[in-house]
């Protein structure tokens, strides 16, 4: 593999790796004040892509929009995805988990009720939208922008990217700078604390978990913009940015994002060297391998400590 390949393949793998990042962001939110392995996330994943295609087929793209046009589809795709990936989050915090945190349910309850939930969405949008890949309507010429050492950037690698950077942004703002925020570290830290103190518990969760569902829509949407949009595709991506939250510390943000930019791009780079067959079996040796050595993940607390 010559230097300039090297390169090509970085690019493809911190573009994969962004897409892991932001799905692997709704994982870390809802186990940060839930203690809870959302396995439904990677559907909410699936349904922002066919959010995207719903808006874009209504909308029908002109043969050969403009610069403006193709921005407006893009943000249009964007936004269908981030509100049927957050409506869906939403609906299933209220309808699935708040009763069972009512109740004080058993963890393993939450999680037989998490897959359980992933079945019925997975299986819901086979019957709706069918069992083949839809394609997603063109909003613009994939042309390149820009080349680095070589490497052709194009413009779906950059609105990837791009878009993805705005969310990691954003999210760790709202996190650290905002009430939701503060609301969301206190009840990762103590719910019962944070009540006492005022903090309306399932209203917390219940943002948490649109957000975490927004992000995931957006996800989707971008996924499907460089793939086809189907009912099987949440399954595997869901799965490596699982691997990705818990690579980088489950519960930690910014261990999320480097998680998932770690394993884009040892995946890239294992397709390159060996074969398609091999995809995911680099990136799951890493984490393997790092758990082995870090338990908690990269970034987050080692065993034992204390807060």
């Amino acid at each position: 593999m010559s230097l300039s390949d090297s390169w090509d393949v970085l690019v493809l793998g911190l573009v994969l790796g962004s897409l892991y990042a932001v799905i692997a962001i709704g994982y870390t939110l809802v186990y940060g004040v839930l203690q809870l392995l959302n396995f439904a996330h990677s559907e909410v994943f699936m349904a922002g892509g066919f959010g995207g295609v719903i808006a874009l087929t209504i909308v029908e793209p002109a043969a050969d929009p403009s610069g403006m046009q193709s921005a407006v589809y893009v943000l249009l795709g964007i936004c269908a995805g981030a509100i049927l990936g957050g409506t869906i989050a939403f609906g299933l915090e209220k309808a699935a988990y708040r009763p069972l945190r009512r109740r004080n349910a058993p963890r393993l309850v939450f999680l037989i009720t998490a897959i359980g939930a992933s079945f019925f969405l997975y299986n819901l949008a086979g019957k709706l939208f069918g069992r083949y890949p839809i394609a997603m309507p063109t909003m613009y010429e994939n042309k390149t922008v820009f080349t680095v050492f070589g490497t052709r950037v194009s413009i779906t690698q950059l609105i990837i990217v791009g878009a993805a950077l705005v969310m990691l942004a954003a999210v760790d703002l709202i996190v650290n700078r905002t009430k939701l925020g503060s609301g969301i570290r206190a009840v990762a830290q103590d719910p019962e604390v944070a009540s006492l103190m005022g903090v309306d518990i399932d209203k917390v969760v219940s943002r948490t978990f649109v957000l975490g569902g927004l992000l995931g829509g957006v996800a989707g949407f971008l996924f499907g913009t460089n793939l086809q949009v189907e009912y099987t595709m949440g399954f595997l991506p869901g799965i490596t940015a699982f691997a990705a939250a818990v690579l980088g510390g489950i519960g930690n943000v910014r261990g999320a994002v480097l998680g998932g930019l770690l394993l884009g791009v040892v995946e890239a780079f294992t397709v390159e060297i060996w074969s398609d067959a091999w995809r995911y079996v680099g990136a799951f040796a890493v984490l393997v391998l790092v758990l082995m050595f870090r338990p908690t993940g990269l970034l987050g607390e080692r065993v034992g400590r204390t807060a």
